[in-house]
C-alpha cells in the first residue's frame, strides 16, 4: 500500500481515519529508523507480541493494535522518548491486564498476573515488566465505586514511577483527547471515567521528576486542556 510522503506528520487519528491500521503501522516503522537495529529488533518483538495478544480485540470501531501503536508513536514522536524499555512496555501496556493467562501460559500455577509479568521479565527485562504492572488495573472491590478505585490506583502506583506516568499519560491522550471518535454510549461513559484524572496527570506531568523536557511538558498540559474541552462539552453541554 502506497503512503503520502507526510504520513511522518500527519495526526494519528487522522492516520487511522483514512489509512487505518497499515498506515499506524507505516508510521510506526517510520519512527524506529531512528533506532539501532538492537533497538529496532526489541520494539518489532513487543510489537509482534501486542499483536498476537490482541489480534482478536476491538476499540468500537477499530482493531486494538491501533491504540497500542498510538499510544507508541505518540512516545516516540511528540514525547521524544528514546528509552526502549518504555516504549516496549507502551507497547504492552494492556497485555497483562487483558491477557494474563495467554502470557503466563495456561499450566500455570498460582497467581496468573504475577506469572505474566514474569513472562515479560523473561523476555524484555524486569524493568518492562515493572512498568506495565505499574499501569495494570488491580482486582477492584466490588462495593465500591470502579471509577474511584481507577482514579486512586493512578495516583498511587504512578508516583513512584516517574517513567510509567509518561506511559499512562500517552494512554490517556489516546482516550480522553481522543473520545471525539468514540460513538454510542462510551462517549459519556469516557468522559465521566477519565475528567476528573484530568488536575491528576497536570499534577503527575509538572513534577521535576517526571522525565521529560519543558516544551513536551507544555504539549501534553495543551493536550490535557483539550480534554477537559472536550469532556465539557460531552458532559456540561450534551445538547
Amino acid at each position: 500500500m502506497e503512503f503520502p510522503a507526510y504520513l511522518a506528520t500527519m495526526p494519528m487519528h487522522a492516520i487511522t481515519e483514512i489509512h487505518g491500521e497499515p498506515g499506524l503501522l507505516a508510521r510506526f516503522r517510520l519512527e524506529v529508523a531512528a533506532f539501532d537495529d538492537a533497538a529496532r529488533d526489541r520494539l518489532t518483538e513487543a510489537l509482534d507480541l501486542a499483536a498476537e495478544l490482541h489480534r482478536d480485540d476491538r476499540r468500537v470501531r477499530e482493531p486494538y493494535l491501533n491504540h497500542l501503536l498510538r499510544v507508541a508513536i505518540r512516545l516516540m514522536h511528540h514525547y521524544q522518548v528514546r528509552d526502549v524499555d518504555v516504549i516496549v512496555a507502551g507497547l504492552l501496556h494492556d497485555a497483562v491486564e487483558d491477557h494474563p493467562v495467554e502470557l503466563a501460559g495456561p499450566t500455570v500455577d498460582g497467581d496468573v498476573t504475577t506469572a505474566a509479568l514474569a513472562t515479560l521479565a523473561a523476555r524484555f527485562g524486569p524493568r518492562v515488566a515493572r512498568l506495565v504492572a505499574a499501569v495494570t488495573n488491580p482486582e477492584y472491590d466490588p462495593g465500591r465505586d470502579r471509577d474511584a478505585q481507577y482514579r486512586e490506583h493512578v495516583a498511587s502506583s504512578l508516583d513512584r514511577e516517574p517513567w510509567a506516568r509518561v506511559i499512562k499519560v500517552s494512554d490517556f491522550t489516546d482516550n480522553g483527547v481522543g473520545v471525539i471518535h468514540t460513538v454510542g454510549p462510551k462517549v459519556a461513559r469516557a468522559a465521566t471515567k477519565y475528567r476528573p484524572l484530568v488536575p491528576v496527570f497536570r499534577g503527575l506531568v509538572a513534577r521535576p521528576d517526571t522525565p521529560l523536557s519543558a516544551p513536551v511538558k507544555q504539549h501534553i498540559f495543551a493536550q490535557l486542556d483539550l480534554a477537559e474541552e472536550r469532556f465539557s462539552a460531552i458532559l456540561d453541554h450534551p445538547n
